[in-house]
């Protein structure tokens, strides 16, 4: 191994060994860690989990005793089940807390016919069987409230134990501001009985003169608003506005600065998300996260470049600068 690869390498060791000096716990009142521990890059890169970590019980154990929250993906991709929440559950931590993304049909998106439980198929009209892909409009009223039930009791294990931080609804772009979309809002409140994080991607709520009232409907409604850190310039992008909406948590989620890979089409979200945050781009963030840390009880980093080893070792080394290591 030549010089330059032995110090890349030393560096890269050094990041994730930053982990430690919090012992995986939070520092304070935040909770830091990563948008997936189970990314395929991430294995494949082999420079976080050791050798000996070759089953999913013990990646998350490993991955509990460096952080002490993590995001769950999978979830936005197909309903969850109550035997992964037991064992998520089981694996962890006391103190250690699971995210997770709502389901697709839960914030607009299409998810795949296949990916559906039976009992949910069942239900489809015969036309939507026809289709690779529904949305929630397609799903009968009983359809419609089976997934929300499973989905709801699938979560019941992490909420029973503690573990359970919030439930985050990523809205699409084509989730614009207006009277309908925050009437639906109101209905996740209402008939959700678990805490929720909303995260907007562009639809115009967060522009100059409509950012005050969507944060203050989002703080009438009880809602965590997931501030954000992205690439700008794009219909999808976000301003990073710093805004705490609930007494409960506060939120901020780091999507990297890769423009170049944003919007464009056929990527995996690793390579969409693939971008390494330097020490600058992380320090600049200490005081805005510090503030939000003041005003609830909880604020939970979570970083979504999630590209081989990227997001591991951001997660590290913000969770150092936080506790002044």
């Amino acid at each position: 191994m030549g010089l330059a690869s032995l110090s890349g390498k030393l560096a890269k060791q050094l990041d994730l060994d930053q982990a430690t000096t919090t012992g995986g716990r939070p520092v304070g009142n935040i909770y830091y860690g990563t948008s997936s521990w189970t990314d395929r890059t991430l294995l494949a890169s082999k420079r976080f989990y050791p050798s000996s970590a070759d089953s999913a019980a013990d990646r998350l154990r490993f991955y509990a005793e460096r952080f002490p929250l993590v995001e769950v993906d999978s979830t936005y991709y197909a309903l969850p089940s109550e035997r992964n929440a037991a064992l998520w559950t089981e694996r962890t931590p006391a103190h250690f807390v699971f995210n997770v993304k709502a389901f697709a049909l839960f914030t607009g998106h299409a998810t795949a016919v296949r990916s559906l439980p039976q009992e949910v198929k069942e239900l489809l009209p015969a036309e939507a069987h026809e289709k690779a892909r529904i949305y929630r409009k397609d799903l009968p009223p009983e359809g419609d409230d089976l997934v929300w039930s499973m989905f709801e009791a699938a979560l019941r294990p992490l909420a029973d134990a503690g573990k359970l931080g919030a439930v985050l609804f990523q809205f699409p772009h084509w989730f614009v501001r207006s009277r309908r979309s925050f009437d639906y809002l109101r209905e996740l409140g209402e008939r959700f009985p678990y805490r929720i994080a909303v995260e907007f991607r562009g639809g115009g709520w967060m522009e100059e003169g409509k950012r005050e009232s969507t944060l203050a409907q989002l703080e009438e409604l009880g809602m965590a608003y997931v501030v954000v850190d992205e690439p700008q310039g794009f219909g999808s992008s976000t301003p990073p506005v710093v805004s705490c909406t609930s007494p409960d948590l506060a939120f901020i989620r780091f999507h990297g600065h890769n423009a170049d890979s944003w919007e464009k089409p056929g990527l995996t979200a690793a390579e969409r998300f693939r971008y390494l945050y330097d020490e600058q781009e992380l320090r600049a963030w200490i005081e805005p996260a510090r503030e939000l840390a003041q005003q609830a009880s909880q604020l939970h980093i979570l970083m979504n470049n999630c590209y081989e080893d990227y997001g591991v070792r951001n997660a590290a080394q913000i969770a150092a600068m936080l506790s002044g290591a």
